[in-house]
């Protein structure tokens, strides 16, 4: 089940932060539940990748892509991702996520985030979203206009340029 209570809790928390710049972090505190658990009472991979909204949304909504996506009655959608396990989150421990927009192409903004107990990283993830309208995937360079952004538009990382190649390569659809 989402957690709505604390997505609810963390939108109340930061409703008077301070805005983000568009590439800031946004910090934000946990607690795995024991409804996060798995059989193996660790934090589940699949809650991981629920709870990653409980940073990725605050943050949007700090740097004022919340506000744009509603005056022009644009969506956001998670178009892909790819996540890295290397530390268990265990019942009841506090973790720290850390949520930054790491910079777009033409048709995708690529987001990182990463879960932190004291100085370990327990996990990372890279989200590659879209910004959608009626007409399909709105250009990053359409809602970085709607935004006032005039930054600089930063290099992807060598990483995540060899992750967007190797998807590239995977068929779609799936071979049955």
């Amino acid at each position: 089940m989402y957690p709505i209570l604390r997505f609810a809790a963390q939108m109340l928390k930061y409703r008077n932060a301070p805005r983000l710049g568009l590439l800031d972090t946004h910090v934000s505190h946990h607690r795995c539940w024991p409804w996060d658990l798995d059989p193996w009472i660790e934090l589940n991979n699949g809650r991981t990748l629920t709870l990653y909204d409980l940073g990725r949304i605050p943050m949007a909504m700090r740097t004022g892509l919340g506000d744009v996506l509603r005056a022009q009655g644009w969506g956001i959608t998670v178009a892909g991702n790819s996540t890295r396990y290397r530390k268990r989150i265990r019942a009841f421990e506090r973790f720290e996520m850390r949520s930054r927009c790491i910079g777009w192409d033409a048709r995708f903004i690529y987001t990182e985030q990463s879960m932190w107990k004291g100085e370990d990283c327990a996990n990372h993830i890279l989200i590659r979203s879209a910004v959608t309208s009626s007409k399909g995937i709105v250009p990053p360079a359409q809602v970085l206009e709607a935004l006032g952004y005039d930054g600089p538009t930063p290099d992807l990382p060598d990483w995540v340029q060899a992750w967007i190649a190797a998807d590239a390569t995977r068929p779609w659809p799936p071979k049955p």
